[in-house]
């Protein structure tokens, strides 16, 4: 008989806080306090992992992933800020870098939410999900600033995964695409992997010690993996091919692979476009 789950009541879900530095950005404090407070979008990452875990066999998709996707964000995000690359809402709207971060903040905590229905165009209900709680989350914004903020967020939940229409057309989108995919390490993998699942995802995820957003030498950012065996190199390949080619930053980002053995990590492939 199969084990019965647990029960999602408000003591569980209390539980579930999102951590993120906001460096005084006063409306990302703001959102994140409204986040960190909401019951509803805190049952729907518990919904989401028992749909992604326990039934479909796949890695987290609840609120330590989207932790995980918003911190490595905010540091791509802030590292772009200090070298001065344009957002696309300051460059075409006229908002500031701190509303940037909003909207790569939101997106890396929503853009899962259609798990909560099928895993199958998932991106695609992450939209009226989002959408919904987005009107509520910033309607302490003028409605022009409203409307700005929520349709350059939902266009970063829709690029986000390879199965959506194209290319994002943001850097806010570019960003969160490859935040996404950084949350690629065994910690993530482990579930399915001692669950049985064992195929080349989770053998490969499992080979993944870590991964850092460091600034870079010859580009402004650098995104070091280091993996315990060669394993670890199709999840990378399919990291490089399925979100960063397609991000439309691949000028301003650096990845390279780092082979450990006997404690010492040497470089595998630096991957350079």
């Amino acid at each position: 008989m199969r084990k019965q789950g647990s029960k999602i009541s408000e003591a569980s879900i209390s539980q579930i806080k999102i951590n993120i530095p906001v460096k005084g950005n006063a409306i990302l404090e703001k959102i994140l306090d409204m986040v960190n407070s909401n019951r509803e979008i805190k049952t729907l990452w518990r919904i989401m992992n028992v749909n992604a875990i326990e039934r479909l066999g796949y890695t987290d998709h609840g609120p330590m992933h989207f932790n995980f996707v918003a911190n490595y964000a905010l540091q791509i995000a802030r590292i772009f800020e200090n070298k001065g690359i344009p957002f696309s809402i300051v460059k075409d709207f006229g908002l500031t870098n701190d509303h940037a971060e909003v909207v790569i903040f939101l997106a890396s905590l929503m853009h899962d939410l259609g798990m909560s229905i099928h895993r199958v165009n998932h991106e695609i209900f992450s939209l009226f999900i989002a959408r919904d709680f987005l009107k509520e989350i910033l309607d302490f914004m003028p409605v022009e600033e409203k409307t700005v903020v929520l349709s350059e967020t939902l266009h970063a939940i829709i690029s986000h995964s390879h199965g959506s229409a194209g290319k994002t057309s943001t850097v806010e989108g570019g960003i969160v695409r490859i935040a996404d995919a950084l949350d690629m390490s065994k910690g993530r993998s482990r579930i399915p992997y001692q669950m049985g699942k064992i195929d080349i995802h989770s053998v490969s995820a499992n080979a993944i010690e870590s991964v850092k957003v460091t600034e870079g030498k010859d580009k402004p950012v650098e995104v070091r993996i280091v993996m315990t065996t060669e394993a670890g190199v199709f999840q990378v390949d399919d990291f490089i091919e399925e979100k960063l080619e397609v991000s439309g930053l691949t000028k301003y980002i650096d990845v390279k692979s780092f082979l450990k053995e006997h404690g010492t990590e040497k470089l595998y492939k630096h991957y350079s476009s």
